[in-house]
């Protein structure tokens, strides 16, 4: 058996687990008592991009994420971490840890590889220096451009989403610092640890403007106001983040639609008529 190969023990057991809708995700047990959390995806690209990711997370120092074993075209392996009761404090430890990986920035914004957000290629490249340049055109645009080869774009959103991109410039007139992101931070994409405290798994890492991140985690909850109330405590968002909100959120909701169709159009409407 390969995998028995790679982890150089023999396999005792295996059981299923939730791994999202894009992967199959067993735990194994190997002979001498360790546990992995062993990924397979349809799209073999994935295990490198989310390896990276999840390692670029863990270069930060400031908030828990597996530890890479190996990945390949077939398998991605990873420290395998039990879930347990969430600690007291769990929403403000999160909030301020979080905050902390913000504070960790780099030179561009993007990343120095494209990766993936869902099954959904990510653009990450070229590394624009100037945020608007770089969120309208490796995302938003990119969505868009998606969505019209899905079928998805009739006059009307043609119209509608060319009076946002003149407006661009307007929405993101703010100064922002590329901060390093989870990218796709939502209530199934963190774990509780051992010790109760947040583990970040799942990543679209790349680095830009940490309002997109928090703007993520509002769209389907799981996060509580202790949360962003600590956040904000340890890194105060600048003036007009409220405002800022739904143009990052379209850029979510814009991938549901071409990950899962018509049932987000009309989320996706009003998103961009917010602006207009």
């Amino acid at each position: 058996m390969r995998l028995e190969q790679i982890l150089n023990e023999k396999i005792v057991s295996q059981s299923f687990s939730s791994g999202g809708c894009i992967a199959n995700s067993v735990v194994v047990k190997t002979i001498s008592g360790k546990e992995y959390f062993v990924k397979q995806y349809e799209n073999p690209a994935i295990n490198k991009t989310e390896a990276n990711g999840l390692k670029e997370l863990k270069s930060s120092n400031t908030i828990r994420v597996p530890e890479v074993i190996f990945y390949d075209d077939s398998y991605l392996i990873i420290e395998y971490i039990k879930s347990s009761t969430k600690a007291r404090d769990f929403s403000e430890l999160f909030g301020r840890k979080f905050a902390t990986l913000h504070k960790y920035t780099s030179g561009k914004f993007g990343f120095y590889e494209n990766n993936f957000i869902g099954s959904t290629p990510q653009i990450n490249l070229p590394n624009y220096s100037d945020w608007k340049t770089f969120y309208w055109e490796n995302r938003l645009l990119y969505q868009f451009k998606l969505a019209e080869k899905n079928g998805y774009v009739d006059s009307d959103f043609m119209k509608k989403f060319s009076e946002l991109e003149n407006k661009i410039e307007q929405i993101l007139s703010h100064e922002v610092q590329p901060s390093l992101l989870h990218g796709d931070l939502w209530g199934g994409n963190y774990i509780v640890d051992e010790k109760g405290e947040p583990c970040l798994i799942d990543p679209a890492v790349y680095y830009g403007d940490r309002e997109a991140d928090l703007a993520m985690t509002k769209i389907f909850g799981g996060f509580d106001s202790y949360f962003y109330a600590a956040y904000n405590e340890s890194f105060p968002l600048p003036d007009g983040w409220q405002e800022r909100e739904n143009i990052y959120k379209l850029y979510h909701i814009l991938n549901h639609l071409n990950l899962f169709g018509s049932s987000y159009f009309r989320q996706v409407i009003s998103l961009v008529e917010f602006y207009i």
